[in-house]
């Protein structure tokens, strides 16, 4: 199945020129008007995707938007299972990298990140993207997905059902509570707490079919499903310089436990570059960390 050439998000430009992987802003979209998004076929990719463990998440509700993250089970439904049971579990059900099993989907995902090169080269931002993935959400009435962030910047759009999207700026999370993520040098979450958060500083979406958002990377997020099933879609990219911000805070992380205090990404650049290089060399990560916090801290 081919995806037609009129797939479209309806990126604003001021609102991408300002707030671009900094602030959370909304966008419309005509994603769910595609036959990708039918019952018949998610249907049949969720049975596609049993056989592939590594590439989906099946699991039911958090009990509350403070919950830990991992402390939800995951469960040993296959999706195609979930799907067809979906409101008796309050199931969840997340199919990553849609692109590896789907044409469909990986036709998608190009025509929609070749709309947002072009926002970025128009407003000349660095238009790399590393590791850019597609995925899809499934989940029940009533369920919710606790808080967290996320180490990529994120194009998310309501398909079906109505979801709340509770989500900050990456401005409000301390460095000493992004860098442990990033020390592991894995793509996964990053648990916050939720109550250390300043209620004033959210911000609330309230999706509905033909609506999305822009989620910067490392912004903290909770997200809620309403009174009825609920599908979102979702495409994902590191950028390179994203990439060099991890890297220097994986040092970082590494300096904090030797009692440093280090400077945050984007202070000292030409000491981020000695960070960063030093987090991509090939030897061991210690042996070079040690080297490099003796002739970056000599007296």
């Amino acid at each position: 199945m081919s995806v037609p050439p009129a797939a479209w998000l309806d990126l604003d430009d001021a609102a991408f020129s300002k707030y671009y992987d900094r602030v959370p802003f909304g966008f419309s979209h005509n994603l769910h008007r595609l036959a990708l998004f039918e019952n018949e076929t998610l249907r049949a990719l969720c049975e596609r995707y049993a056989a592939h463990p590594e590439d989906y998440f099946v699991s039911p509700s958090a009990s509350s938007a403070g919950a830990v993250f991992y402390s939800v089970p995951k469960t040993p439904l296959k999706p195609h299972e979930a799907f067809d049971n979906l409101t008796v579990g309050s199931y969840k059900i997340l199919l990553k990298r849609l692109e590896r099993h789907h044409d469909g989907f990986r036709d998608l995902l190009n025509t929609l990140f070749a709309q947002v090169k072009g926002q970025l080269q128009r407003n000349r931002f660095p238009d790399g993207a590393e590791r850019l993935e597609s995925s899809v959400f499934i989940s029940a009435p009533r369920a919710t997905t606790p808080f967290h962030f996320d180490p990529e910047v994120n194009f998310f759009s309501q398909i079906e059902g109505e979801k709340i999207y509770h989500l900050y700026e990456p401005s409000v999370l301390a460095e000493e509570e992004v860098e442990p993520l990033y020390v592991r040098a894995t793509t996964d979450i990053g648990q916050v707490d939720l109550a250390r958060r300043d209620p004033s500083a959210e911000h609330v979406f309230r999706l509905h079919p033909g609506t999305g958002l822009h989620q910067p990377q490392d912004a903290p997020h909770w997200v809620e499903t309403v009174g009825s099933r609920s599908i979102s879609y979702t495409f994902v990219y590191e950028t390179r310089e994203g990439r060099m911000r991890s890297r220097v805070r994986s040092f970082n992380a590494y300096l904090r436990r030797l009692h440093f205090y280090p400077a945050p990404p984007g202070d000292h650049p030409a000491l981020d570059t000695i960070k960063a290089a030093a987090m991509a060399a090939a030897i061991p990560v210690r042996r070079q960390i040690g080297r490099a916090v003796r002739s970056t801290f000599r007296p």
